[in-house]
């Protein structure tokens, strides 16, 4: 019997656990304060510029994260909202951020338990004037087994763990309505904000992507810089039915990653934010251990793929806490076909008509 409309994500995790005999709830009671925070966030984001007021939190805009980018506002409170809902609950040795240059310290005063928490508290709020759908995303791991029985502060060191180790995944999206996408690694399940109950209920259950696809996202300004791995696959794509693919792609473009990934689950597609040339000290524009870990983890719960583009995205040993890397994910088919791309060895292509020189009197 289905069971969308009747489990509330409380029940939902409750469930989960009982294939686990052995668990002790701790999991299932820092997601649902994580859950905790993204209603607190909707009801923030929702309320636009009057959100200052709505959060009573003193915050400067135009200072820089350390990712070198102005932090607006709601990225401050955003922030402070994840904390102020986790620190306490004695489930967390320690905190990682986005926004935080250093990892957050679980107060001395409060009990420290077996869990990391790394998260993206508002994803895409450069969108936010302009009223397209955000985000958080969160990942969650085990500590290290020695932070766990020494109750030591954490260092950057122990949230270095590949995505594949990774215990739960999910983000909020704070669209149309509200939405928590989450995997505890049993498939991907989707919970909706009802407003009239306060809680989030099942309306998605056993999320897939589909392996094959028509649609694919990036961000064709970056073209001038692409590898030609990328830029044989865009190529191909749209070129269409009398190209090699022998069928015509829809192009896609958010630039909210939340927003890419949800529509992405929902009907397949491809996403890329690949390596470029663009700013060579860079070596990809996403941040591994807030964005892609969590996103990739997701995805292939779901059934799609996540990769750099050369190799499995979770299977990559993060080397900073804001390391930042090239991705691509969404239906298998296409993302084994832009990794195969990058293993073959390098063609001179026609260029594509989008992005050749045109003229009146071109052959």
């Amino acid at each position: 019997m289905p069971l969308t409309g009747r489990w509330t994500l409380t029940r939902y995790l409750i469930e989960e656990r009982r294939r686990y005999p052995q668990a002790s709830g701790e999991l299932n009671a820092l997601i649902l304060d994580i859950s905790l925070a993204c209603k607190a966030i909707a009801r923030i984001v929702a309320t636009g510029a009057l959100g200052d007021a709505v959060a009573g939190l003193e915050v400067r805009a135009g200072d820089t994260n350390v990712q070198g980018e102005v932090q607006k506002p709601l990225d401050v409170m955003s922030n402070e909202i994840f904390i102020r809902m986790n620190e306490w609950n004695g489930h967390l040795a320690g905190m990682a951020s986005e926004e935080m240059d250093e990892p957050k310290q679980i107060p001395q005063n409060y009990q420290r338990g077996k869990y990391l928490l790394v998260f993206d508290p508002l994803d895409g709020s450069s969108n936010i004037d302009v009223n397209v759908s955000v985000g958080s995303i969160f990942s969650i791991l085990r500590a290290p087994a020695d932070v766990v029985a020494s109750g030591r502060d954490v260092t950057e060191a122990d949230f270095l763990q590949p995505g594949a180790t990774q215990v739960a995944a999910g983000y909020a999206i704070y669209g149309p309505v509200t939405m928590i996408v989450l995997s505890v690694g049993n498939g991907v399940a989707g919970f909706t904000l009802n407003p009239n109950l306060g809680e989030f209920v099942l309306t998605h259950e056993n999320i897939r992507v589909p392996r094959e696809t028509h649609e694919f996202a990036i961000n064709t300004s970056n073209s001038r810089f692409w590898e030609p791995p990328v830029k044989r696959y865009v190529d191909e794509c749209l070129a269409g039915k009398a190209g090699p693919r022998g069928k015509d792609f829809n192009m896609r473009w958010i630039a909210s990653m939340v927003a890419e990934a949800h529509r992405i689950l929902m009907r397949g597609g491809v996403f890329m934010y690949p390596r470029d040339t663009k700013d060579p000290a860079k070596p990809g524009r996403l941040r591994l251990l807030y964005e892609t870990n969590p996103i990739g983890f997701i995805v292939e719960q779901a059934g799609g793929r996540c990769s750099t583009g050369r190799q499995p995205m979770l299977g990559v040993k993060p080397s900073s806490l804001h390391q930042r890397i090239g991705v691509v994910f969404g239906s298998a088919a296409e993302v084994e076909r832009i990794e195969r791309y990058h293993h073959e060895p390098i063609e001179e292509l026609d260029e594509a008509p989008l992005f050749a020189p045109r003229s009146l009197f071109r052959d």
